[in-house]
């Protein structure tokens, strides 16, 4: 009998988490729902991604960004949130680091805030409810530029 381990698939590829010249991908996870942050977090760690840390809020975000600065290769940052919102976390991010590579998550109805934070500087964005998929080749698009 043939063991799963005897014959290599054709069809495997690397996890789309790892770099290119080893290691994981580091992201931080910036949402006020724990479920969103949950579900991102199995979504990227099922890709060989490395989970960095998570923040409940843009305030968390922006001294967990700086204090991990430059380990973080990747922020998901939520647009609406208590204490500090998304656009004030992503602007104050920018200001520490201009290359910081922050994707952000929102919910449909939010194309004028979307485009803004696009225009500040943000990377990407990807649209709630997730789709795991769609998560993937946004950040994936965004990490291979």
């Amino acid at each position: 009998m043939i063991a799963k381990g005897d014959m290599p698939s054709m069809n495997e590829k690397a996890p789309e988490g790892q770099k290119p010249e080893g290691g994981s991908f580091r992201v931080l996870i910036v949402d006020d729902s724990m479920f969103i942050a949950k579900q991102l977090g199995q979504i990227f760690t099922s890709e060989g991604f490395e989970v960095a840390g998570t923040a409940a809020d843009g305030a968390q975000g922006v001294e967990k960004y700086k204090e991990m600065h430059p380990t973080i290769d990747l922020v998901t940052m939520d647009i609406t949130m208590p204490v500090m919102d998304g656009v004030s976390a992503l602007e104050k991010i920018l200001e520490f680091d201009k290359n910081a590579c922050v994707i952000m998550v929102s919910a449909l109805g939010k194309e004028d805030v979307v485009k803004k934070c696009l225009l500040m500087g943000a990377k990407s964005y990807i649209v709630k409810p997730l789709d795991r998929k769609k998560v993937l080749e946004r950040v994936i698009s965004v990490l291979k530029r």
